[in-house]
């Protein structure tokens, strides 16, 4: 947790420069006293913290200090790659198609390599085809951490002929949510057609 904040500490300084004390706290929902203690640990870490003390002072980073640390999870990431994935009516509409392209390729550029890694990842596994509203179904966010974690999947589990799937995607297109199956490169189901699911600890 407190590395998790250290970080936000290091990266509201880089991208707002000086903030005060009672800014920070604020911002971190954390006590003035908690981030001076922060604040004190990023400077014996070797970190250029710079302490302005009076009725401007506030807390930066000194020498033009600037880290490629994102401070993103790992869920962060795979949400971020799939936000960026998405087409978004509006810029086309606006005229801003090319330039969003543009853009979004910057941005996973700009980002460490891990974090760009599991971006980029997220936008194979989950895509839309076209510019579809997702369909609810509960069976969707089950299938997904089935995907992340390469899980077997038996379809129509409960039928007489059941099948076992290893999905590799979703993809969200104009029949609805579509299973891409591993074991048969191309080929993609749709959610609705596939029954009840059943989630193997099995990987493939």
């Amino acid at each position: 947790m407190r590395a998790s904040r250290l970080l936000r500490v290091l990266l509201l300084l880089q991208n707002r420069g000086r903030q005060t004390c009672a800014q920070l706290s604020t911002e971190l929902e954390v006590a003035r006293r908690t981030v001076l203690r922060d604040v004190e640990a990023l400077t014996e870490a070797g970190l250029p913290l710079v302490v302005h003390r009076g009725a401007r002072g506030g807390i930066e980073l000194g020498f033009n200090y600037r880290t490629r640390l994102t401070g993103l999870s790992a869920a962060e990431a795979e949400a971020l790659g799939v936000l960026l994935g998405t087409e978004v009516p509006m810029l086309e509409a606006l005229g801003l198609e090319a330039a969003g392209k543009a853009a979004r390729t910057k941005l996973l550029e700009s980002l460490p390599d891990g974090v760009r890694e599991t971006a980029l990842t997220a936008q194979r596994r989950f895509r839309a085809v076209g510019r579809q509203a997702p369909r609810e179904d509960p069976r969707v966010a089950p299938l997904a951490k089935a995907v992340r974690e390469r899980r077997k999947v038996r379809i129509r589990a409960r039928s007489v002929a059941p099948q076992t799937i290893h999905p590799v995607a979703l993809v969200l297109g104009p029949q609805g949510w579509l299973v891409e199956d591993g074991l048969q490169p191309g080929r993609r189901l749709r959610l609705a057609d596939c029954g009840d699911l059943n989630i193997s600890a099995l990987q493939f």
